[in-house]
């Protein structure tokens, strides 16, 4: 009997726990496919929020395309004293910017991007110019740093769009693809000193097929991720920002690469939800034609009258009662809180 209750136990926690991909509460989400560069699945996609630490991503790609990865930066009392999680520096200690840069993105440690930043750019302002031009650069429209860490700040924003292409960015650069893959690792400074570092992405223990991500956290942003990871010889990417809940990242993130292969072998359509009630969500053409197939008209993502996605008959709409209603998304001139 004891056996019993146990394994009814066990069933009752896995149904209950699944998390699908219309279910995410988190405030904007995107599904890429990065080899076609296709949204799969959204939810807010152009609204802009706070970055957190995803904003080290880009701060990493502008250091390596600065400096070389064996060049010795000394730790300034600005970085030093900056606000960080452990562990923290010390100033006058000395590293490699290969190893701030596992600081950086394996750990988070801001005064990391701070040391990085001002090494690279003599100040930590004009380093934000050089990330600014990088995002440019890529094409982004609806990303502004203001700092090199993505600590908190008024004009400081990205949409979860431009920050999963971000990901696809910093996933040419050799150093980043290889740091944010690690578990753990060991650094030293040039005195000695011995930190271990382990890394922030839980699905690394979790999923072999994870290329590598970057979480984020502030009060303001609340808990942001991007993650990359190889399915079917397609490169997908998730975008999370605005999370209340640390550990539904990884729930979340899991649903959407599921929901992704399920587009991919036609068994769903992509789809593009908005909070804004009055905006019906968007069903784009199929994704790949079946053979054979009369071919379906492109939809135009910024289409207003677009048919809503049918829903089963018993089933209910997606959770709506904790999705603020978002009329900015439309507001080019939106700013962070």
């Amino acid at each position: 009997m004891k056996k019993i209750c146990i394994i009814l136990f066990l069933l009752i926690t896995f149904f209950t726990s699944r998390i699908y991909a219309e279910d995410i509460n988190s405030r904007a989400v995107v599904l890429l496919d990065s080899t076609s560069n296709k949204i799969l699945y959204a939810k807010n996609p152009h609204l802009r929020l706070p970055p957190a630490s995803t904003a080290k991503l880009v701060s990493a790609m502008v250091v390596i395309d600065k400096m070389n990865l064996n060049s010795v930066v000394t730790i300034s009392r600005k970085a030093a004293t900056t606000q960080s999680v452990a562990p923290r520096l010390i100033p006058g200690e000395k590293y490699t910017v290969r190893d701030l840069l596992h600081l950086s993105l394996m750990r988070s440690v801001n005064g990391a991007a701070v040391a990085l930043a001002e090494a690279a750019a003599g100040s930590e302002d004009s380093f934000v110019d050089m990330m600014n031009a990088k995002v440019h650069a890529l094409g982004l429209q609806n990303t502004r740093f203001i700092n090199s860490s993505g600590l908190p700040g008024n004009g400081q924003y990205i949409t979860a769009y431009d920050l999963s292409l971000v990901m696809k960015a910093s996933l040419d650069y050799h150093a980043i693809k290889e740091i944010i893959n690690t578990r753990t690792k060991d650094i030293f400074n040039v005195n000695g000193r011995q930190i271990f570092l382990k890394n922030t992405n839980h699905l690394l223990w979790k999923e072999d097929d994870v290329i590598g991500g970057k979480t984020g956290y502030t009060r303001a942003a609340g808990h942001c991720f991007v993650c990359a990871v190889d399915k079917d010889d397609t490169t997908l990417i998730v975008a999370i920002l605005g999370e209340a809940v640390r550990e539904e990242l990884w729930q979340n993130t899991f649903a959407l690469f599921s929901k992704g292969q399920d587009i991919l072998s036609l068994k769903a359509e992509p789809v593009i939800y908005f909070s804004d009630i009055k905006r019906k969500p968007i069903v784009p053409a199929s994704y790949k034609q079946k053979e054979g197939a009369p071919a379906k008209k492109k939809a135009n993502i910024k289409a207003k009258n677009k048919a809503k996605k049918p829903e089963k008959k018993g089933v209910k709409s997606s959770k709506k009662k904790n999705v603020k209603t978002q009329k900015q998304v439309k507001n080019k001139n939106l700013t962070a809180r």
